[in-house]
């Protein structure tokens, strides 16, 4: 996987392909689903949710930049697998996720790798986690109109912030840094994530 779906199709950092080569990804799969683990493809986790393909996995991280020292924020823990990765760069990583289910095993896949620097939190991740911030990176893995505001404003000087924009049809992915004359964006092509369910971003009515 690494030397074929990812340092063969663009990415570059050394870190992020030893983070990907180190994480099991069949642990982050319903038990039917193991041996498709290593394909170049989302995969259902259950719940409506998705595990991401691992070239964007890593071409988020990537985006991301973590260091070992930076306080990292994971909207949508999902599977758990983008948070395992990111706790192997970062020196703390907090998750949000919304779905309770979704978390007690994504926290018991934490406990059997090992992986003591993740906190977690059940709710909505587009208000942020404002009682640990700023943080030096923040990441969305669920598509939303528009940035939410809380996550602008827990954005620290020199970080970034890597979240899908866009609607169930057309997503792009957006990279927010923020500088000192404010935040500067780039985009970095189209993607295609679930929704972010929250009322700062979609609502679930019109999915029911």
């Amino acid at each position: 996987m690494v030397a074929r779906q990812l340092a063969g199709r663009g990415i570059r950092d050394c870190r992020v392909l030893a983070a990907m080569a180190w994480v099991p990804r069949e642990w982050f799969l319903p038990p039917h689903l193991a041996s498709a683990a290593y394909e170049d493809a989302p995969l259902p986790i259950g719940s409506g949710q998705t595990i991401s393909q691992p070239l964007i996995v890593a071409l988020m991280t990537e985006a991301l930049a973590p260091r070992r020292r930076d306080s990292v924020l994971e909207v949508g823990t999902g599977s758990g697998y983008q948070t395992a990765i990111l706790a192997r760069l970062a020196g703390r990583v907090y998750t949000i996720e919304r779905l309770p289910d979704l978390l007690v095993e994504a926290e018991d896949r934490f406990r059997r790798l090992g992986i003591t620097n993740i906190a977690t939190r059940l709710g909505d991740g587009a208000a942020g986690w404002p009682e640990h911030a700023p943080f030096q990176g923040i990441i969305v893995t669920a598509a939303a109109p528009t940035v939410p505001t809380p996550l602008t404003q827990q954005l620290a000087p020199g970080g970034r912030l890597v979240i899908p924009i866009g609607d169930l049809a057309s997503q792009e992915l957006v990279i927010l840094e923020r500088g000192p004359a404010g935040l500067v964006e780039r985009r970095a092509g189209g993607v295609r994530f679930v929704p972010l369910i929250s009322r700062l971003a979609f609502t679930e009515e019109p999915w029911r």
